[in-house]
């Protein structure tokens, strides 16, 4: 499955970085591991941006976007020395940082019931959709599958991930993944 993005556009480089981006974050975890704070520093400002974006538009809140990356990386400083190096560092804090959003997600729709029937404007073909209004309508379009679904598909299209990449952060097989 290639990744082109919603309409080609802005798709983030997980499978497409170069080798010098990959040691260096690989470089970052290991001074993680050792307890250096500025590396820490430096690998959350790296991966805050693009998380924070992902995660907000899977759990459709700021705030709880946010603690989900707090309770990533809080991992992330604990268990860098866990890290093998089997996959790229940003499937490793991108696997914590989903498993971390799906059990985020059950607590809240456990603690609130939620309200998925989201109003759709009537299409007609006599209107043209801006680019923006695309966007908007596949929005709404996302948040009605269910979240293995909408996950699967936000981090190929929007962060650019491969299946077998998908696989490891969602800890399933490859085929699973194609069929979400």
């Amino acid at each position: 499955m290639k990744a082109t993005g919603y309409n080609g556009v802005g798709v983030a480089e997980p499978s497409y970085r170069g080798a010098a981006s990959v040691a260096r974050e690989v470089a970052l975890v290991a001074r993680v591991a050792e307890g250096d704070r500025r590396a820490f520093e430096e690998l959350y400002h790296l991966y805050h941006r693009r998380m924070a974006r992902f995660l907000t538009r899977l759990t459709h809140r700021y705030d709880l976007a946010e603690e989900v990356i707090n309770d990533t990386f809080w991992v992330v400083w604990r268990k860098a020395r866990d890290f093998r190096g089997d996959s790229q560092p940003s499937t490793w804090i991108l696997g914590i940082a989903y498993r971390k959003a799906r059990n985020a997600l059950r607590a809240a729709s456990r603690g609130a019931a939620q309200n998925l029937d989201e109003e759709f404007l009537p299409l007609t073909s006599e209107e043209p959709f801006r680019a923006e209004e695309l966007r908007d309508w596949l929005g709404q379009a996302l948040a009605q599958l269910p979240v293995e679904q909408r996950l699967a598909v936000e981090l190929c299209y929007e962060l650019g991930y491969s299946c077998q990449e998908i696989a490891t952060i969602m800890d399933c097989p490859v085929n699973t993944v194609k069929t979400r």
